[in-house]
């Protein structure tokens, strides 16, 4: 069984790149893929490539630690976008997201889904560093290198194949998870070898640093965070950063990127404010050990860098003091930088926020409505304001707001779960428990959106209508776990 596991533990690597093949392991187990598509897209429609990938995502949500939190999504999101519009294929649906891990890793699933771990972003020293790894991510989705890999395997369920695949993502996150997640692989008789090919890298790098030029980034910023991690490794002995395993770069490699870079002309590229206060913010996030170090780590760079750095330094402070509830201090000091950047929504954000812990419902209130003023459009804002208006018991002002949320957000489990607690407060049982069903389903958690389906279904005063979807849901839902445990016998 060690042997079984290490071997495939070494295997194991983000679902995005590789050409995969039909192998026989040695010991006489047959690795069966699945069949997704060939590399001009004419076996998998995009209907289905689509419900590939949600599938993959709410597969995901059910293993590993997405982030949830709306700015953080927000620049991720944004800056996605940016690349994906520059990319050879624009056209292409992206969603962006963080896995709150500090791993240094990014992967592409299916349908467009890239994820970049928060460590990734921490270890990033300017936002062309970030990019650089998203345009790479970007270039394996648009060449279609899970696609054209799969071609003369065999078929699997939607979501048995998406819900294997994450479990391979979770094998990367931890050694025991990765265990566990062999294992039920193990048992479905469902086994993967992704294998990387140097093409399929240099092909991402390729389409990858035209798209990063594209974007106004630093071309250069490539194969100097590939050095960077090189190093890394160097000074870590086995701690070999995640990416490396799953991309590996040579000599070569990094050379070759860098003689492609240097056809760029030179020029200086300076990072955003979103993405400077993004890297403080998931710092103060992923401390789950010491406050007290994290304070004093941005205290040190009051009077170090650039003024924007500084800046940042003190937009830190702020968010660690509140975290450790000292609301005056952090209080004053965010008030300092509104003052200071009025137009930098992170602020006065933060200062909303900071009513709402302390339980200034009344002032919390006022600040978040007037964000929602200043800043139309902008969900990550609208997220707050929403939570806020439960809070203060006006779900009515609530379900008002959550109308107006974009498309994009709509998909997001966060939307479904303000939805169930608004029509929860409105005393709507039946919508509270349908949307509550809709939150665990893209959480990955299908038997607790039957249950939930159940209950509402069970609700006084239901019309006609209402007891419609709730049945076309059930049985959908039900659809789905049987299809599951079929694919796992």
């Amino acid at each position: 069984m060690k042997k079984t596991i290490a071997t495939a533990l070494a295997l194991m690597l983000s679902v995005h790149t590789t050409a995969m093949s039909a192998i026989d392991t040695g010991q006489n187990d047959k690795i069966i893929l699945p069949d997704m598509g060939d590399s001009s897209g004419t076996l998998i429609t995009p209907e289905e490539e689509k419900e590939f990938g949600e599938a993959f995502f709410r597969s995901l949500h059910s293993q590993i630690d997405i982030n949830q939190d709306a700015e953080i999504q927000e620049y991720i999101q944004t800056l996605g976008n940016k690349l994906a519009a520059n990319s050879d294929k624009p056209e292409q649906p992206f969603h962006f997201f963080v896995v709150m891990e500090n791993d240094i890793n990014a992967f592409a699933g299916p349908g467009g889904y890239i994820g970049v771990n928060s460590g990734l972003i921490l270890n990033t020293e300017a936002e062309s560093e970030l990019a650089s790894v998203i345009a790479h991510e970007i270039g394996h989705v648009t060449q279609r290198h899970l696609y054209r890999a799969a071609e003369a395997a065999g078929r699997l369920s939607i979501p048995t194949m998406a819900a294997t695949l994450a479990a391979i993502l979770l094998g990367m996150q931890s050694a025991s998870m990765g265990q566990a997640a062999i294992m039920a692989i193990q048992a479905g008789s469902v086994q993967f070898q992704i294998n990387f090919t140097r093409e399929n890298e240099e092909e991402a790098d390729r389409v990858g640093m035209q798209t990063l030029a594209n974007s106004h980034f630093d071309p250069r910023s490539m194969p100097t965070f590939f050095e960077k991690l090189q190093q890394y490794t160097r000074y870590s002995g086995q701690d070999v950063p995640e990416f490396l395993r799953t991309h590996p770069v040579t000599a070569s490699r990094i050379s070759d990127t860098r003689g492609r870079a240097e056809t760029y002309p030179y020029k200086q590229y300076l990072d955003s404010m979103s993405y400077q206060l993004t890297k403080a913010k998931i710092r103060v996030l992923t401390n789950a050990i010491d406050d007290k170090q994290t304070l004093t780590y941005f205290q040190t760079r009051l009077s170090q860098g650039t003024p924007d750095q500084r800046e940042v330094a003190k937009y830190g402070m702020g968010l660690i003091l509140l975290k450790m509830q000292k609301y005056s201090d952090a209080e004053r000091i965010l008030r300092e930088l509104e003052q200071q950047s009025p137009k930098q929504p992170q602020y006065a954000t933060a200062l909303a926020r900071i009513a709402l812990e302390s339980k200034d419902f009344e002032t919390a209130l006022v600040r978040y409505k007037k964000l929602a003023e200043n800043y139309p459009g902008n969900d990550a804002v609208a997220l707050e304001y929403i939570n806020c208006l439960l809070k203060v018991r006006k779900p009515e002002l609530a379900k008002q707001s959550i109308a107006k949320l974009s498309e994009r957000t709509q998909k997001l489990p966060i939307y479904w779960q303000l939805l169930a607690q608004t029509y929860s407060d409105l005393k709507q049982p039946a919508e509270s428990h349908r949307y509550l069903a809709e939150y665990y389903y893209a959480m990955g958690q299908t038997q607790d959106a039957i249950l939930q389906i159940k209950l509402a279904q069970k609700s006084k005063g239901l019309t006609f209508i209402t007891s419609s979807i709730l049945n076309e849901r059930l049985h959908y839902f039900q659809t789905q776990q049987i299809e599951a445990r079929l694919n796992h016998r």
